[in-house]
């Protein structure tokens, strides 16, 4: 039987996939007019994220880009960039980091999906403070 690793991380649903090559992949979720992180970039992470299923906005250095079923965003080193499933419906999509580090991140601000109440723990303020907080220790520059 497969563990049950998904996540619920700010208010998205998040299954880190386990990979051999250097990069970092989840599968992820997002409601209906749940925001992303704030706005930040990373020094040393490349990002893509490819949509599935329904559509994420985007900014990127202050510009806005839908993304839709089949289509992707590369997120190069100092970008800033933040997103929102603005549409009615969930958003499924892959997030990508290249090289390999990011997923601790994940897996420290995470709540396990088997805890009750996972989603509203993972949007606590408390945990929205500490993520805040210790960003930057995982390369997640937040953005003023």
């Amino acid at each position: 039987m497969q563990e049950n690793n998904t996540l619920w991380v700010l208010g998205h649903r998040i299954s880190p996939i386990e990979v051999t090559g250097d990069y970092d992949m989840i599968i992820g979720e997002t409601a209906p007019q749940v925001p992303g992180p704030p706005p930040h970039f990373h020094l040393k992470y490349h990002e893509l994220f490819l949509v599935l299923e329904g559509e994420l906005d985007f900014v990127v250095n202050g510009e806005p880009r839908k993304i839709r079923p089949g289509e992707s965003i590369n997120l190069p080193i100092n970008a800033v960039h933040t997103f929102k499933n603005g549409g009615s419906s969930i958003c499924k999509w892959v997030n990508i980091h290249s090289p390999k580090g990011f997923l601790p991140f994940f897996k420290e601000m995470g709540i396990a999906e088997t805890q009750a109440q996972a989603m509203q723990k993972s949007v606590d303020q408390r945990l929205i403070n500490k993520v805040i907080e210790q960003a930057a220790s995982y390369d997640m520059h937040i953005s003023a």
